[in-house]
């Protein structure tokens, strides 16, 4: 990241800026840049949570049996083919 900012600066210089407003602004715009990532990443993380809330909670008001598999049948529990 660092040598990003300093070619950043480099060209904020050579297009007239002095070297401390360019310093000043291309920290401004890699702050903005990070903290932008860090929203996506929570938006990403609070659309998961949520998501998961959800599942749970319909899962906790389901009918009883509606989530549950049916019981094992003779095939079912590893003693192989009943044929």
């Amino acid at each position: 990241m660092a040598e990003y900012e300093e070619t950043f600066i480099a060209v904020l210089m050579a297009s007239g800026l002095p070297r401390m407003q360019a310093r000043v602004l291309t920290c401004l715009f890699v702050t903005d840049t990070r903290l932008e990532d860090v929203a996506r990443f929570l938006d990403f993380i609070s659309g998961s949570i949520t998501r998961a809330a959800e599942q749970a909670r319909e899962g906790l008001h389901a009918r009883p049996g509606a989530l549950s598999p049916e019981p094992p049948g003779p095939d079912r529990e590893g003693r192989g083919d009943p044929f």
